[in-house]
């Protein structure tokens, strides 16, 4: 993946090849149990498979993550035994992608706000900002009923008036497929109760947010490895800049600050794959290695110089693809509230 990331990135090209590759090593289900096409493997290593993907490309990182943790297991955890065993097995063998369908221009850290409307079975509305949006072959998309209620549904590629309608340009991921979806009148089949999208929704986000955190995690690894080669090779003043003590420390900072993001996430992944609670532990790592990613990319740059602000170097590719683990799957606003209110209870009220 490595010698073709830059290219991916300059030619804002989906690999979609790729995944079909990565489901040949079972890494497109690393955590989905073999009897359903997966690896079988737990959540801490479907984190450690996330975090080295996003050494490499974070868009890719991103993609796998979603498809996964967002798109898979939730039909593994709530769907009925016909949809697992129609719809898990090719996803987690990469032949199909899987979408996740919650944002709306009005409803992204208020979820509850959505207004894509499902009524006897079929769809009307649209999603923003949807990883997969224009690649994914099925889709979990969260809409409110005539009772008011949210509840989760799956729509596939090709339904009567679902499309994707536009390809969002980003500043980094580039990689990936952030897309606009559309339905009118699309038909869709129910994923779970009736009424509990939005406890579908939330405990996917638990777990999504493990996932970005390891992303995160990558994304400061490979800034950390560049930056470190870079001060070995790298002479001034008759020496590797390396024997500099400024530059000494910034590294060290930045090795202590990575290993730290990957112990949090370590222990939320571990929680997950043991059953146990995990709402804030993700949290956790999801806020601290978003920042830390930002942060030390940015301190990468720093020790190139002037090559760090090229593109002939990746440093820049991983600022630009950092930023945004402080914003999907829940912003680190969001975060913070997840943390205060499970430590302050009643006392933190709504936090808002």
């Amino acid at each position: 993946m490595a010698p073709d990331a830059p290219e991916w990135d300059r030619e804002h090209r989906f690999p979609r090849e790729l995944f079909t590759r990565l489901g040949d090593l079972g890494l497109m289900g690393v955590c989905v149990p073999v009897e359903h096409g997966g690896a079988g493997a737990d959540y801490l290593a479907y984190a450690l498979v996330l975090e080295e993907l996003s050494r490499a490309d974070a868009g890719v990182g991103v993609t796998v993550a979603v498809h996964t943790g967002a798109g898979t297991l939730p039909i593994l955890a709530h769907g009925s035994e016909e949809q697992v065993e129609r719809l898990v097995p090719p996803l987690a063998r990469g032949d199909e992608l899987a979408a996740f369908a919650l944002t709306e221009a009005e409803a992204g850290s208020d979820a509850t706000a959505l207004r894509t409307a499902e009524r006897d079975g079929r769809l009307t509305g649209a999603k923003q900002w949807i990883t997969n949006g224009s690649h994914a072959d099925v889709a979990i998309v969260f809409a409110r009923d005539e009772s008011d209620r949210i509840g989760a549904h799956l729509v596939r590629r090709g339904a009567p008036g679902f499309a994707a309608v536009r390809e969002e340009e980003k500043l980094g991921l580039n990689s990936s497929s952030t897309a606009d979806l559309a339905f009118e009148d699309t038909p869709a089949e129910r994923l779970g109760e009736p009424g509990t999208g939005m406890r579908i929704a939330l405990s996917t986000l638990d777990g999504g947010r493990i996932g970005i955190a390891a992303q995160a995690t990558g994304i400061a690894q490979a800034a950390l490895d560049l930056a470190a080669g870079y001060a070995r090779e790298r002479r001034a003043f008759g020496r590797p800049i390396g024997g500099f003590q400024a530059i000494q420390h910034r590294l060290a900072d930045m090795q202590t600050e990575i290993e730290a993001a990957r112990a949090l996430t370590w222990r939320a992944a571990r929680l997950k794959a043991a059953g146990r609670p995990h709402t804030v532990e993700g949290a956790q790592a999801k806020l601290f290695a978003s920042a830390v990613a930002r942060r030390q990319t940015g301190e990468a740059i720093q020790v190139l110089g002037g090559y760090g602000y090229t593109k002939e170097f990746p440093a820049e590719r991983y600022y630009r693809d950092a930023k945004v683990t402080e914003i999907y799957e829940g912003t680190s606003e969001i975060q913070r509230l997840v943390i205060a209110r499970a430590l302050l209870g009643e006392a933190a009220g709504d936090g808002l």
